[in-house]
């Protein structure tokens, strides 16, 4: 239900006169009584109604969030099925999150539509699927039978080259809906039950915003049997919030509004997720509140009333938002890794959303998802690319493109509008493992990453590198793209899961617009050391051994919340994890086993910059003892383990002066002691290089809001 509508609903006079009605008609009543303007818009529409011959086919009503779209068409049903007319439903919200909405999705919802005469087709919340709009008006709107109304609501305009097409000029009306007038804004107020005193004031504060004028008549209603006079408050939208809630029912309440207002979509799921104890009850009521709506994918408050939850959060309790911030991060995070296909580059979507504020992290403007959907690069689009690339790019660039197309063919994604599938990008993110002469004597780009890499930290064993090497966009200006979005979500997805990525490369342009983008990503300006490339670039890199996406995001964090109006550079940054060769590794195990007993010395090793103490980063020496300590005791449950435990125990736990003391210990020779102390050591080495090289990233454990 609209928050327009239902808002104050409950306090309308009559409800309780209809006894004889069943409740889904006392509801209706209510909302009918409770619509107040747009008289203009109603007219036309009745019109339309009743003689479809002689009135406009399509009517489009755009405008801001809370000015009364969806409150209009739901009037607009009423009004239909009053009429006896059919009414087809869709919600553009169906297609949410997915940046490549599916006009089949959109089609099935809307079926009656194509074979009904008489139906009404209702649109809301068109601009959540506005990729599809040259596919509604060029291929679904024409199929409907003649006698179909359709009514569209969204936020933005249709394209202006629609609204001067000659055929559509005669079948379609675009409407901008505005505020309420000040006699119908009084009118809202008084169905809400405001006394007429406090009408100026609320009108004052709100203007003839639907939403505003329902919250803040929530508000008068509650006041003005204890106040004789109504004063807006000073902090604007969120503390008028506060008053309209009214006393939260817990502080799991409170939590559960706030990780509602933070994330894209809510579901019990990542209440369940995020929150402690039984979340069935708080998401129940999170769909209760007059400001907050439904989708397919959950709930989600009306966009005012987001950013107004936000802003009163941070101003009041601004370690709380941090901390419910970095348990959802961690959420989202973990659903990166776990789903598949589609669902990745959406649950990407979703993490970055938490970053909206940023522009330069979030990426999106998030009014146009849908624009653009990707494809991998089939057979048949090869000489598609390459002339794309050829165009854009020139001859050299283009021979690239053919030699890593055939070398590595599933690097490479082609980008298309949704509505046309006409081709707008090529992108290609290449896996290198090993430098190939001939790859290094063709593209003087891959050569300069390999230098670089071999040079400040070389590839170990298993390991490989990521390079975003090619960007060809169709349009003319290549830096803002929601396809050049879409191919960053689907880059910073494969770093999150990839097994073992040392070195991610961004190609880009040599403009300084890409120079502080990356910056402000934590990425490393490359110099080419070597051969110049023959096209105007610049390479950026990243160890993600060394800064984690943990780490990436933490100082993504910082950004956020403290650092947003500062140069990136004043960031803090966090500690660079150790990258060690193998041999290097087991020559910090051995001086580690030899310093466990000191504090002093142990916080000196390499090993606590490393990922076996990545989840202990307030004390990395107790934890390096910790984790040494453990993996001795360890082998005693091993069948031969035991005489390699006792060894150890010997010479690293339990203090002996000298070798020859702690063979004595034991009462074996002492060349038997040597042996089994090599033994043990070189288990070690190995149990710890195993988790440290092969296992997946630790956790990292979010405190939860205190029990309730």
């Amino acid at each position: 239900m609209n928050p327009e509508i239902r808002a104050g609903t409950s306090r309308l006079h009559g409800v309780s006169e209809l006894p004889e009605l069943r409740l889904g008609e006392r509801l209706n009543a209510a909302r009918g009584r409770a619509f107040v303007g747009r008289a203009e818009e109603l007219a036309a529409f009745r019109e339309a109604l009743h003689d479809a011959t002689n009135c406009f086919a399509v009517h489009y009503f755009h405008g801001p969030g809370g000015i009364g779209k969806s409150m209009l068409l739901r009037r607009f049903s009423d009004e239909a099925r009053a009429a006896g007319r059919p009414v087809v439903e869709v919600d553009g919200r169906i297609l949410a999150p997915t940046p490549s909405p599916s006009p089949t999705v959109f089609e099935r919802e809307a079926q009656r539509a194509l074979t009904e005469e008489s139906a009404v087709l209702l649109i809301d919340t068109f601009d959540q699927c506005q990729g599809l709009e040259t596919w509604l008006w060029e291929s679904f709107l024409p199929r409907l039978p003649a006698g179909v109304l359709v009514v569209i609501a969204g936020r933005w305009a249709p394209d202006a080259a629609l609204i001067s097409d000659p055929g559509w000029s005669q079948a379609l009306r675009v409407v901008a809906l505005r505020d309420l007038a000040p006699t119908d804004a009084a009118a809202l107020l008084e169905a809400r039950g405001v006394r007429p005193e406090f009408h100026e004031p609320v009108r004052q504060f709100a203007g003839g915003h639907p939403l505003a004028l329902s919250l803040a008549a929530a508000v008068a209603v509650r006041e003005q049997e204890v106040a004789t006079s109504w004063t807006p408050p000073r902090d604007v939208v969120e503390t008028l919030l506060a008053q309209v809630l009214g006393e939260v029912p817990s502080t799991a309440h409170r939590h559960a509004l706030e990780v509602c207002a933070h994330a894209h979509m809510t579901s019990e799921e990542l209440l369940r997720a995020v929150l402690p104890g039984d979340v069935g009850p708080l998401f129940g009521w999170l769909r209760r509140l007059p400001f907050v709506e439904s989708g397919r994918y959950g709930v989600h408050p009306h966009d005012v009333v987001r950013e107004a939850l936000e802003a009163d959060l941070k101003w009041r309790d601004p370690q709380g938002f941090a901390a419910m911030h970095r348990r959802l991060r961690a959420h989202l995070a973990e659903r990166i890794r776990d789903v598949a296909g589609p669902q990745v580059r959406c649950a990407m979507g979703a993490l970055m959303y938490l970053y909206r504020e940023d522009r330069v992290m979030s990426d999106l403007a998030w009014h146009g998802l849908g624009d653009i959907h990707e494809e991998a690069l089939r057979p048949a689009d090869t000489a598609a690319a390459v002339r794309l690339t050829t165009e854009v790019m020139g001859e050299d660039a283009a021979a690239k493109v053919g030699f890593w197309i055939d070398r590595q063919p599933e690097a490479f994604r082609m980008f298309r509008r949704t509505d046309t599938g006409e081709s707008v990008a090529l992108s290609g993110w290449l896996r290198l493992t090993e430098p190939a002469p001939e790859e290094l004597a063709a593209d003087p780009v891959v050569a300069a990453v390999w230098e670089h890499s071999r040079s400040v930290a070389p590839l170990r064993a298993g390991e490989h590198l990521g390079v975003a090497r090619f960007w060809v966009p169709a349009a003319p200006h290549p830096d803002a793209s929601p396809a050049l979005d879409l191919f960053h979500w689907r880059a910073m997805a494969d770093i999150y899961r990839s097994d073992r990525l040392a070195w991610s490369y961004v190609v880009t342009s040599g403009s300084d617009f890409w120079g502080r983008r990356m910056r402000h990503r934590g990425m490393e300006h490359v110099e080419f050391a070597g051969q110049e490339p023959d096209e105007d670039c610049a390479l950026f890199a990243h160890d993600w051994r060394a800064a984690p996406v943990d780490s990436w995001l933490d100082r993504a964090d910082a950004l956020l919340f403290s650092w947003k109006e500062a140069d990136p550079a004043a960031a803090p940054r966090t500690v660079a994890r150790a990258v060690l060769s193998r041999a290097e590794f087991d020559t910090a195990v051995r001086q580690a086993l030899l310093s466990l007993r000191s504090a002093e010395r142990l916080s000196a090793s390499p090993l606590t910059r490393s990922r076996l103490v990545a989840d202990r980063p307030a004390d990395p020496a107790a934890a390096l003892r910790e984790v040494l300590t453990r993996a001795i005791d360890d082998l005693r449950n091993e069948p031969r383990g035991v005489k390699l435990y006792r060894a150890l125990a010997a010479a690293f736990l339990q203090g002996s002066a000298t070798q020859w003391a702690a063979a004595e210990r034991l009462g074996i020779p002492f060349s038997t002691y040597r042996r089994h102390l090599t033994r043990g050591i070189e288990r070690i080495c190995e149990t710890l290089w195993q988790r440290e090289f092969y296992s997946p990233p630790p956790l990292r454990a979010v405190p939860g809001p205190d029990p309730c």
